[in-house]
C-alpha cells in the first residue's frame, strides 16, 4: 500500500506528532520514511528582485535544516523503520510537491498548526496548500 512516506518538518511539536504517527504507520506496513526540512530562501519570501542585498549562504541554510531535523527526531524512537533525512531550500509548498515526484512518495504525513481555512489563507498554511495540490494522499495531524 504505502512504501514511501514523506514527513515535512518545521521542527515544531506539530511536526513531531506527524513524525510519530508516520513511524507507527511505517512499522505496520514496512514503509520507508523520508523526513524533509525545507529552509526558506530570501527569494522564496520576497522574490528574486526584492531580496537583493540579503545574504544567506547555502551552508547556513543546510546547517539550520540539519538542526531542524535533529530537533524533530529528539527523543523519538525510529528503530525498525528505514528513515532518510533530507534538507532542501526554497518555498516549502513547492519543494514538498516536487519531492512527491522525485522520491516516488505514496503518502504525506504532516502536522498542522490549526489556523483554519481563513486564517490559514492569510498566514500561509503550508499544510492547507499541500493538501489542495498533492497528487498523493495527505494525512494531516493536529
Amino acid at each position: 500500500m504505502f512504501k514511501r512516506i514523506l514527513v515535512p518538518t518545521d521542527a515544531s511539536e506539530y511536526s513531531r506528532r506527524a513524525l510519530t504517527t508516520a513511524l507507527e504507520l511505517a512499522r505496520s506496513v514496512q514503509a520507508e520514511v523520508l523526513l524533509l526540512h525545507v529552509s526558506y530562501t530570501p527569494q522564496a519570501y520576497w522574490g528574486y528582485t526584492i531580496s537583493y542585498g540579503i545574504t544567506v549562504t547555502q551552508e547556513q541554510l543546510e546547517q539550520n535544516g540539519e538542526l531542524a531535523l535533529e530537533a524533530t527526531l529528539a527523543g523519538i524512537d525510529s528503530t525498525s523503520v528505514v528513515l532518510n533525512k533530507k534538507v532542501e531550500s526554497g518555498h516549502p509548498v513547492t519543494v514538498i510537491l516536487e519531492e512527491i515526484k522525485k522520491e516516488n512518495i505514496d503518502l504525506i504525513v504532516m502536522g498542522s498548526h490549526g489556523y483554519g481555512p481563513i486564517s490559514g489563507s492569510v498566514l500561509g498554511s503550508v499544510s492547507q496548500r499541500v493538501l489542495q495540490r498533492a497528487t498523493c494522499p495527505v494525512l494531516i495531524i493536529k
